[in-house]
């Protein structure tokens, strides 16, 4: 009996240890879901369905791409929360979910501190302030004179918490007034400039892109200072604007729920790295201004809870109020 005991104690630990472990040199052996929390057609949608696709190819199992937007993303947060513990179910959490969020004291049905396991960032995005080519100004300098002329403040549309932001800390280092017209994400913020329902946009790249190279888009000004290959005529707007405004980047990661088992966790890291590394991969996130890059699960999960504080005290220290 004794040793029927033993042998079982050491059968439930070995599961146990399977269940930590993750098993993962087999995984995934099912379909793959990566919750995106904004509409298609937006950054965070287009980074994540050129990913998945590599990773299908990887894993030889589906990659499925699901839109779940709503709530400042935390509709898709929750949801992603709330999933088994497994790797199967995966957000892509931009600055949004995990910093802003937190940092503004936006209501929030998730802990991003609490209810996520880091994996990896998967991108870095430089935003644009963009105008309609058609009747918009043609330089920074132009659209601040107009909003100073303007009998009426300047409309101006963006999707995510940090674009939002730097459309309202550009406003008041250049003294005009402008009014947010908030949008769920980039196919709508897109579509609010070219409809005329917006003077400018602060948004990603890669919806406004088609756009620009048709000539119905003037981009004025980049929100940081890295190249860009595909808009390298394109100044950063503290140059553009000759204002003392620092640089703000959006940025895309993957978590799971929290409980997922570290195996599992850096065998997503490592094949996200693998996927990334792709010379295919990386030129068509290229071609649609995404910057890919990648993080251990540690460094991801210790820069977006640095990022949290550093934001916290930007977003009091700016006196802006989006409620």
């Amino acid at each position: 009996m004794r040793t029927l005991a033993v042998l079982a104690l050491l059968a439930a630990a070995t599961v146990t240890a399977a269940a930590q472990g993750g098993d993962a040199a087999g995984f995934p052996t099912r379909p793959v879901k990566i919750v995106v929390p904004f509409p298609a057609g937006g950054p965070t949608d287009v980074n994540m369905r050129i990913l998945g696709q590599k990773l299908s190819e990887m894993w030889g199992q589906g990659v499925v791409i699901e839109n779940r937007p709503g709530a400042n993303t935390g509709i898709g947060a929750q949801a992603v929360a709330n999933a088994p513990a497994d790797g199967y179910t995966l957000l892509a959490a931009m600055d949004t979910t995990l910093v802003m969020n937190p940092a503004t004291g936006a209501p929030m049905s998730y802990d991003p501190f609490r209810d996520f396991a880091a994996i990896t960032l998967t991108a870095k995005n430089t935003s644009l302030l963009t105008v309609r080519a058609s009747d918009g100004p043609k330089t920074i300098a132009e659209l601040i004179a107009r909003g100073k002329a303007s009998g009426s403040k300047l409309n101006y549309g963006a999707g995510i918490t940090i674009t939002r932001l730097a459309g309202a800390t550009f406003a008041k280092a250049a003294g005009i007034e402008v009014v947010l017209v908030p949008y769920r994400g980039s196919s709508e913020v897109v579509q609010g400039l070219l409809t005329g329902s917006v003077d400018f946009i602060v948004d990603g790249i890669a919806p406004s892109l088609p756009l620009i190279r048709s000539g119905q888009f003037r981009p004025l000004a980049k929100l940081n200072n890295r190249a860009l290959a595909v808009l390298p005529d394109v100044k950063p707007l503290a140059e553009a604007s000759g204002l003392p405004i620092d640089e703000m980047s959006s940025w895309i990661g993957l978590v799971a729920p929290a409980g997922t088992p570290p195996a599992v966790l850096r065998k997503i890291h490592e094949d996200v790295v693998k996927a990334t590394a792709d010379a295919g991969v990386a030129d068509r996130l290229e071609k649609a201004g995404i910057l890919a890059v990648t993080t251990t699960p540690a460094e991801f999960d210790k820069f977006y809870r640095a990022e949290a504080e550093r934001w916290t005290r930007v977003y009091k220290e700016s006196g802006i109020n989006f409620d």
